[in-house]
């Protein structure tokens, strides 16, 4: 099927014609997180320290890789945000972010724990995010060790991870354990019923497509997207009641399968009384600011994030 580029943003046009759209199933999933677990490190700027650290888990067969980003000339009680990588919930790993958590430590002072979580199928519901959870109590309890102020830590996350995220705040705001200042959300993967919907333009999803989504939603679930009832913290669009979340950025394209679901998001939670920025992107596509980052439009989408991360987590 022909790729149509004439709703693409223009800066973007380029990309769109070369980007990849892969299709993942039960056969080749394994063949790409072996794969994506063989993508080199990233080379830290001189003014970046990167520290690899292993967490226990709620199994204590597992212990949570941990990728953390400081700056070498961090300030005492920084604020932290633990992040959770993209990949559809079945790949992806913290390396892949290596790039945009350089560029949001430079500009915001802030150290970054990103999350090495397990993935689906092998690891469905809940384990992924047990292991955030337990992430984030790690951190937490070690912020002295970290030099982080415990008292402002951010959750965040892009694509599957900015779903795993809305979960955990979710999660955390229930155990009330820990309480998250700000969640960052990008494009976030928050709806298993986007899967199954007969609406959608094939032919402008340049990405991610119903088909992967089905995939990963099903292999993260266990059984079929858009059953009535769901497990609780599983599929964070289902929650109604978002009173005393965090303040929230929600950023998304309007080529982008998550669009509906992420705009919904954010007027459930305005809705519900919390402050959440929307900002979207016209003729942007899933995964649009992951190459070509001196575009003037990816460079502005990550200085809003720049922006309300300085603000949220200023002392």
């Amino acid at each position: 099927m022909a790729r149509n580029l004439t709703p693409v943003h223009p800066e973007l046009r380029q990309r769109a014609r070369t980007f990849p759209r892969i299709p993942f199933n039960r056969w080749n999933v394994r063949f790409f997180q072996w794969l994506t677990r063989l993508q080199p490190e990233s080379k830290a700027p001189d003014d970046i320290q990167i520290d690899q650290l292993y967490v226990q888990s709620q199994d204590q067969q597992h212990r949570i890789g941990l990728r953390v980003y400081r700056p070498k000339a961090m300030n005492p009680d920084a604020p932290v945000l633990l992040w959770m990588h993209g990949g559809g919930l079945i790949i992806g790993s913290p390396k892949q972010n290596d790039r945009a958590m350089f560029h949001i430590v430079r500009n915001t002072g802030i150290a970054i724990v990103s999350v090495d979580y397990r993935l689906a199928p092998n690891h469905p519901f809940p384990t992924p995010l047990d292991d955030c959870y337990a992430a984030l109590k790690w951190v937490y309890a070690h912020a002295e060790t970290l030099g982080i102020d415990p008292n402002r830590i951010a959750i965040g996350g892009e694509s599957a991870g900015g779903g795993l995220a809305a979960s955990l705040v979710q999660l955390a705001h229930d155990r009330a354990e820990i309480i998250p200042v700000f969640q960052l959300l990008i494009y976030p993967m928050l709806d298993d019923r986007s899967a199954i919907r007969t609406d959608v333009s094939q032919v402008e999803l340049l990405t991610w497509t119903p088909q992967n989504n089905r995939f990963g939603w099903e292999s993260y679930l266990g059984h079929a997207c858009g059953f009535d009832h769901v497990l609780p913290y599983a599929v964070p669009a289902r929650r109604e009641d978002l009173a005393g979340f965090p303040p929230t950025w929600i950023g998304v394209g309007t080529l982008d399968l998550f669009y509906d679901e992420n705009v919904a998001y954010a007027r459930k939670l305005q809705h519900c009384g919390v402050a959440c920025e929307l900002v979207v992107l016209d003729g942007a596509f899933h995964g649009f600011d992951q190459f070509d980052h001196d575009l003037p439009v990816v460079q502005a989408f990550r200085q809003s994030q720049i922006d309300a991360l300085r603000k949220h987590l200023a002392a």
